[in-house]
Formats: structure tokens, sequence, C-alpha cells
């Protein structure tokens, strides 16, 4: 059973998110043959404050971009 975990920062609406996980279930069966009903996709949406690329959370550079 593929298990698939999918970390995304918040920003992105539940439709989208949906697709995706969907996307990412077809794309396994495909790939590896795996049958539908046997894979698990599930995403974790992460809050911007909580998110951090070196010493910077995602918020404080989307706030020096925004700025620019």
């Amino acid at each position: 059973m593929p298990i698939i975990h999918i970390s995304l920062v918040e920003g992105r609406d539940d439709d989208a998110i949906k697709a995706c996980v969907k996307a990412v279930a077809h794309t396994v069966h495909q790939s590896l043959g795996a049958p539908l009903n046997s894979i698990r996709v599930y995403a974790t949406v992460t809050p911007a404050t909580h998110w951090a690329v070196g010493d910077q959370t995602k918020d404080e550079i989307a706030a020096r971009e925004d700025a620019r």
C-alpha cells in the first residue's frame, strides 16, 4: 500500500489541494501498478509562520517580497 505525504504551506484553496491528491493517486496507480483503492495520499497544510527557509519564515519572506 503506497502512502504519499504532501507538505504544503498555507495559501492554496481546498479544491486545488483535492485535485492534487487525486492526481497523485492516479499517477502512483499508473506508474507502480498499485490498485487505486490501496493508495493513500494525504496533504498537510502548515501555517506560513511555522515553515522556514533558513532562518526566515515563509510569512517573513512573503512580506519582504511584497515590500519590493
